[in-house]
């Protein structure tokens, strides 16, 4: 099975999936390729759905990193009328689109975050009541970081 096959369900577990793609610790791209693309998807892959989803994937990063404001990417999405309204996407891409409206919809879009430890980068979905979590792993990039602080504080000059 598929990573991304493996994330259905949640949208936020799709989405977090699709944003780390890019595995910025290990170096990996699964967007790097026609090939790695399929892979990672589990489906056949063209250039130009490739190049849809790397366009998709570091605008969703950017977001999920804090940023202000993201260029658009067009993606095509269809509206279902038949019993009920439905929204489908014949790309993984379009799918991914699907996943973020109803985060978005459900208020949930802001708890999907990018790590800002930069030698880390992952995405996370924030879980925490206050959406206050920072950190991909407290364990590990927060705990780095609170290390990192402290060495500097301590080696601060003091002024006396």
């Amino acid at each position: 099975m598929s990573p991304y096959a493996q994330a259905a369900g949640d949208p936020a577990d799709r989405v977090v999936a699709f944003l780390n793609t890019l595995d910025v610790e290990d170096g990996i791209d699964d967007l790097e390729s026609v090939a790695s693309y399929a892979a990672w998807s589990g489906r056949d892959q063209t250039r130009s759905t490739l190049d849809q989803a790397r366009r998709l994937r570091d605008q969703l990063r950017a977001r999920a990193a804090g940023a202000p404001s993201v260029d658009a990417v067009t993606i095509r999405v269809d509206v279902v009328l038949d019993d009920e309204v439905a929204l489908r996407g014949e790309t993984v891409a379009a799918e991914i689109a699907i996943a973020v409206a109803r985060l978005s919809i459900e208020g949930r879009l802001g708890r999907v975050k990018i790590c800002p430890a930069g030698d880390c980068r992952w995405a996370f979905y924030d879980h925490s009541r206050n959406q206050s979590r920072q950190w991909c792993s407290m364990q590990v990039c927060g705990n780095r970081a609170k290390v990192r602080q402290h060495r500097e504080r301590s080696a601060a000059p003091t002024h006396g």
